[in-house]
């Protein structure tokens, strides 16, 4: 939908004159010779307040019941996201970066089919078109799935969620958070080597709206922020990066997730870290004990325990893109998945972490689940349509990465539940083992089971005791055993939650965020290998 349009949709929404409004005095001054896009910053600024909010969902909901087609089910998914990224590197602040995406989603379910449409014009005209085009793929599909649409009918849903927002990101002046920016950049210069050093955040905030042909309405508001900062160190022919978990301290809510994931204070340590590293040995090869820091367990989890679970890939539909998985759907209720200290939530319900939320994007209220309970396979993650197809028990994880793209079975929060032991009982029951740090290479084979995977940092454990740092860790493995050398699980004062703003998955692709929550663990036998 042109840009120029949809302004003029949002002055009749407010109840203003497009055409007034360009004529005004102070308005031509504003937008003199500025294009279409500036003018639609300029006139649909109100939207992204509370009472433009309001306006906007009233008047989908409004259009919805004029074009919601004669059919079985029919159900409109609106997200509105505005993103900003800030960042300073090497103390010279990068161009501001902001964005902004909406639209929405219609679906209908006809005669056992289903089709969706999506579009950006918000009109009544184009919600009819597109909800006309969803009707006619639904019938072109009826009787051609591989499920009967028809039984995947649910009750409406209604509800809100929002995330907990102590300091919001729009209360504090930009000024203000570029001079964070510059600060925590210049920490990172400590030494003539380090010879690259950023810091950045990017927030985002999401408004959606779900609304179903039979009453259902759930309205949910996100913010999300990711803090990262990097330093690179260079030597002759050594360079190496730390970074604060490889934006792995992500998390839902406001500035006050700064101080929580300690952003003000690890600067100077990384960049001292990435020092050491230019004169630390290799990691050294052999079988041995490995102990994981949280912020390469949500690495572990995601790869060998979240995509292997998705039911849509259990069931073949990722196999010409992502892949398979070596689980099977026999295997739910009774398979081993690992030692009997390994349990696995999915989990939407923190406030904190990624992405929590109070209904998927179809609508399926969200609750915490156990995937893996003390080692045994239980539950699949899959949403309610894979759910019925498969008849496996699943969650509500069905989601989209935004308005243009259907859900499909994706991780949400997915975390490994802390144990009883410390950290330093961890490191003392150890003779000789390797202590790993963030992870920087992963590779895995299309059933999600090899797998290798590399860290920017170790520190080697020899009889109960950290000593020499060393770089370029590496450990191999098979998911369907390395569960099973899970010796220890730290408790929570290891725990800690974080994420990634980056999974892929799905034809067209859809990237999204997914939640991970882990305390340190131990892992015996393990096959580790250094960078040479």
């Amino acid at each position: 939908m042109p840009m120029m349009t949809w302004s003029r949709l949002t002055l009749a929404l407010l109840g203003g004159d497009a055409d007034a409004c360009y004529n005004r005095p102070d308005a031509g001054r504003a937008s003199r010779g500025l294009g279409a896009e500036h003018r639609f910053f300029l006139l649909s600024k109100q939207v992204r307040e509370g009472a433009g909010r309001v306006v906007m969902h009233g008047h989908l909901e409004e259009c919805f019941r004029q074009i919601a087609p004669p059919a079985d089910f029919c159900s409109l998914r609106f997200v509105h996201e505005r993103s900003e990224v800030l960042s300073v590197r090497q103390n010279v602040l990068q161009p501001v970066s902001a964005s902004e995406d909406i639209g929405v989603m219609l679906t209908v379910f006809e005669k056992g089919g289903m089709g969706y449409a999506g579009t950006s014009d918000l009109t009544l005209t184009g919600l009819r078109r597109a909800a006309e085009q969803a009707r006619t793929w639904a019938l072109q599909s009826a009787g051609r799935s591989v499920v009967d649409f028809a039984n995947i009918l649910s009750g409406p849903p209604h509800g809100d969620y929002t995330s907990v927002e102590q300091i919001p990101w729009c209360s504090v002046p930009l000024a203000e958070k570029i001079d964070l920016l510059q600060t925590q950049c210049a920490c990172l210069k400590i030494d003539d080597r380090i010879v690259d050093w950023e810091a950045s955040l990017w927030h985002t905030e999401m408004d959606t709206l779900y609304l179903t042909m039979d009453g259902g309405r759930v309205r949910q508001r996100f913010h999300y922020i990711v803090p990262m900062l990097s330093a690179t160190a260079n030597a002759g022919a050594e360079t190496h990066v730390r970074t604060f978990g490889g934006r792995g301290y992500c998390r839902q809510g406001g500035l006050e997730v700064l101080d929580h994931v300690g952003f003000r204070t690890a600067g100077p340590r990384l960049a001292a870290e990435a020092l050491q590293l230019l004169t630390a040995p290799n990691c050294p090869s052999g079988t041995m004990d490995v102990l994981l820091a949280p912020d390469q367990m949500i690495l572990q989890i995601h790869e060998s325990i979240g995509h292997p679970l998705e039911l849509d890939r259990i069931l073949g539909d990722e196999r010409n893109y992502a892949g398979t998985s070596f689980v099977t759907p026999d295997m739910f209720g009774s398979y081993r998945y690992g030692s009997e200290l390994l349990n696995i939530t999915f989990d939407p319900t923190r406030s904190e972490e990624f992405v929590s939320y109070g209904f998927d994007d179809e609508g399926l209220p969200a609750r915490r689940e156990y995937l893996i309970h003390n080692g045994t396979l239980q539950r699949a993650l899959g949403g309610l349509t894979s759910q019925v197809r498969a008849d496996i028990p699943g969650v509500a994880n069905a989601r989209a990465c935004s308005w243009n793209r259907p859900p499909i079975d994706r991780m949400a929060n997915l975390n490994l539940e802390p144990g009883t032991s410390s950290l330093e009982e961890m490191i003392a029951a150890v003779e000789r083992g390797v202590y790993m740090h963030t992870n920087c290479s992963w590779s895995i084979d299309d059933s999600r089971n090899k797998f290798q995977f590399g860290c920017e940092w170790g520190q080697l454990i020899e009889d109960g005791k950290l000593t020499t740092v060393v770089k370029k860790p590496n450990y191999r493995g098979i998911s369907a055993t390395f569960w099973h050398n899970l010796k220890m699980v730290g408790n929570l004062d290891t725990f800690c939650v974080m994420g990634t703003p980056f999974c892929g998955k799905g034809e067209p692709n859809q990237v999204i965020r997914v939640g991970h929550a882990s305390p340190a663990c131990l892992f015996v036998d393990v096959e580790v290998f250094g960078g040479e």
